[in-house]
């Protein structure tokens, strides 16, 4: 598959990132050494489907202080456009995609599950569903959103395709055995839906702390 031009129309009509895990039969998907950029946040979701909230809210550039001086954070969390992650340490995490009712790896014998929280709703529409950091919102323009498509053409990013539609979204944090160590890991167990959802009994300023947790 060639690779699309974050700028160019076509990249908006799928799923624009040819190195994105293939959902396929796949019911896992792990990517190792990811980092949260020295913020305590991730952030979930069809970034593409932000942009298109920041234009039909009419928010500026600056989507965190958008997000965190009004209530449109919230909004787009309850509408599955977003599903954020607070509290999280300055650590090189697992991440990991569950798919279609497989066990999750936090669940598994030997690992040490922390954190689990569910409620959690994500809306899909461009084929792929990615996981990023805060600081991308504190700038969001159509340049940096571009610039983000295109380093996560790169194997190894934590990006997945995922057919469109509505998703419930679990939420596991703990830590799993790798190479003979425990690593700290975050987990997202994510089953389709068939109708429309909303998030609306999430703490979206719960911590997902997991410093000292994997020793």
């Amino acid at each position: 598959m060639r690779q699309l031009d974050p700028d160019c129309p076509e990249a908006l009509a799928g799923c624009p990132y040819p190195n994105a895990h293939p959902q396929g039969k796949k019911m896992r998907h792990e990517f190792s050494e990811v980092l949260n950029d020295l913020v305590d946040y991730f952030l979930l979701g069809d970034i593409q489907l932000l942009e298109r909230f920041k234009q039909d809210h009419q928010l500026p550039d600056d989507l965190a202080g958008a997000f965190t001086h009004g209530d449109s954070g919230d909004q787009a969390v309850r509408e599955g456009i977003v599903l954020p992650l607070a509290g999280v340490d300055n650590l090189p995490y697992r991440i990991l995609f569950t798919l279609d009712n497989h066990t999750p790896a936090l669940r598994e014998a030997g690992s040490r599950l922390k954190h689990r929280r569910n409620g959690y709703v994500l809306r899909v529409e461009h084929g792929a569903l990615m996981l990023y950091t805060w600081r991308i919102l504190q700038h969001f323009t159509p340049k940096t959103l571009g610039d983000l498509m295109a380093r996560y053409q790169v194997p190894g990013r934590p990006i997945i395709e995922l057919d469109n539609g509505w998703y419930d979204v679990e939420v596991l944090a703990g830590a799993l055995v790798r190479d003979g160590l425990y690593e700290p890991a975050f987990e997202f167990v994510l089953k389709k839906r068939w109708s429309r959802g909303e998030a609306t009994a999430v703490d979206t300023g719960y911590a997902f702390g997991l410093r000292g947790y994997f020793d």
